[in-house]
């Protein structure tokens, strides 16, 4: 009777959820009255959903009290779901106050969710009211943006809370009315200052910078904040690498370490920085930060730096569009091997660099072989149509596909017009505008729109790229014919 007795309890408890499940009827009036809210959308039959099942059940349990977290089955509350554009399984969403803030874009895992959302729980602006307070915040290794408002209720007050709650995840915010603050900062009656990270200080740029914009509004103050926050050479980290890229970025490489040596980490920054200064005086546009070399190691390896040695900082440049490009001196601690290879970079004189396997001697098979090097004059060849196929030596479908890929490339050998070819996507830098996430993926490049090449979706098998080329083609096929079959031929006893 026990034994019964403990089964039917555990049962129950394995069935207690602290995941709120909400449906149509009731996501609207549940929502409204919380702070904070993470949903997911999810289908039962998802394989991912189940995978993110427990750790989703173990993160709310972790942050009851604190942020609670709910789920909708859209193929049961298709009104909630459709409302909120979800397209894909699962859909995570955060919602402030009934009202949705964005996407949920951090960790899967039940660690991932709950240092995210502890993160977002409580006020997006702490308030100061003393002066050790405001030197605790701005001294911190992060730095950090301060409001100063004699009235915290005006109107400028509500939009730098605004924008603090926009960007809370990548930057901490406070806000004061004491008067004594104010007046220390030079503020008077209302103002904004970004106070860089102490750590970074260095004698060419002020430690600290104000909002100055005579209106102050929540967009305003977040390009301000955006432009401001890193100034002229930052420190790279996996927190904001990234916020800075996505634009050209000029990257020095070496044993950076704030904690354990942060003069032996200025050093070299310093020098970055007094060559950076001459050329942002100048009007030039590039971004500079430095990074740590192991953390950042597969940034060396996509420069082909993996095996450089010393102590000095290895110099590299990516721009937005993805093109790189390397300094092959040896940095020097006056500055003028790095000075020498940005004025090369503005004069357009450097050449980009291609990880690249070596151009084939012989490249007359029926696929031909993409490297690097050979891809700009095989597949920009602006008058032919080029099927590309994008692979890994490693990856199972890709072999799958090898025989077939082949038969395509036989049938179509003597078709002036068309090139069927593969590329090691591992051992190459994949161009612009090719974008490669899985192998094989498959591009067609067509003649005269090569900046244009569509994706190919469609089927695996010989005949399912035939019927594709037939239709995408810019001329008619040349196909290989088929060898006949010989009748054979009926022996005497047949006769």
């Amino acid at each position: 009777m026990l034994r019964l007795i403990f089964l039917v309890a555990l049962a129950g408890l394995s069935r207690a959820s602290d995941v709120l499940d909400l449906t149509d009827d009731d996501f609207e009036s549940s929502i409204n009255d919380l702070e904070l809210l993470l949903v997911e959308f999810y289908a039962p039959w998802c394989g991912h959903c189940k995978r993110l099942a427990p750790e989703y059940e173990v993160a709310a349990t972790r942050l009851k009290g604190i942020v609670p977290l709910a789920k909708v089955d859209c193929t049961a509350h298709t009104k909630t779901c459709s409302k909120y554009g979800v397209n894909g399984y699962p859909t995570l969403k955060i919602f402030r106050a009934g009202e949705i803030s964005g996407p949920y874009d951090g960790p899967r895992s039940a660690d991932g969710i709950v240092s995210f959302l502890k993160k977002q729980a409580g006020p997006a602006s702490v308030e100061i009211t003393t002066e050790e307070a405001f030197q605790k915040f701005i001294s911190d290794k992060d730095g950090g943006i301060v409001g100063f408002f004699a009235d915290s209720a005006s109107l400028a007050a509500g939009e730098y809370q605004k924008a603090a709650n926009d960007l809370r995840e990548n930057y901490r915010f406070a806000h004061t009315s004491v008067g004594a603050l104010l007046q220390s900062q030079g503020v008077d009656g209302e103002g904004v200052i970004l106070f860089r990270p102490p750590r970074l200080g260095n004698k060419f740029e002020d430690d600290s910078v104000q909002f100055s914009e005579t209106k102050c509004t929540k967009n305003k103050l977040k390009a301000f904040i955006k432009d401001s926050v890193f100034g002229i050479c930052p420190h790279m980290t996996d927190d904001n690498k990234d916020q800075l890229r996505g634009k050209d970025l000029l990257v020095a490489y070496y044993d950076v370490d704030y904690d354990k040596n942060p003069k032996g980490s200025n050093y070299w920054r310093n020098r970055v920085m007094k060559v950076a200064k001459s050329f942002l005086d100048q009007g030039k546009q590039l971004r500079f930060a430095v990074a740590n070399k192991q953390v950042f190691s597969h940034d060396l390896t996509e420069f082909g730096l993996e095996n450089a040695q010393g102590e000095l900082p290895l110099v590299a440049v990516r721009t937005a569009k993805g093109d790189k490009y390397v300094m092959t001196e040896e940095f020097t601690r006056d500055g003028k091997a790095l000075e020498s290879f940005l004025q090369d970079y503005f004069d357009g004189k450097l050449k980009r660099y291609l990880k690249s396997e070596p151009v084939p001697e012989n490249n007359d098979g029926p696929v031909k072989v993409l490297v690097a090097e050979n891809f700009d004059a095989i597949v920009n060849d602006d008058s032919k149509d080029v099927l590309i196929e994008f692979y890994a030596p490693w990856c199972g479908h890709c072999k799958s596909l090898e025989p077939k890929y082949t038969e395509l490339g036989e049938k179509l050998a003597n078709d002036p017009n068309v090139i069927i070819a593969k590329m090691d996507a591992t051992a190459n830098d994949v161009p612009s505008p090719y974008e490669v996430s899985g192998f094989p993926t498959i591009y067609f490049s067509p003649a005269g729109s090569k900046m244009q090449p569509k994706k190919y979706e469609g089927g695996r098998e010989v005949s399912d790229f035939v019927s594709y080329l037939k239709r995408e083609a810019s001329n008619p096929l040349v196909m290989q014919e088929e060898p006949k079959k010989e009748k054979k031929k009926k022996s005497d006893d047949e006769l």
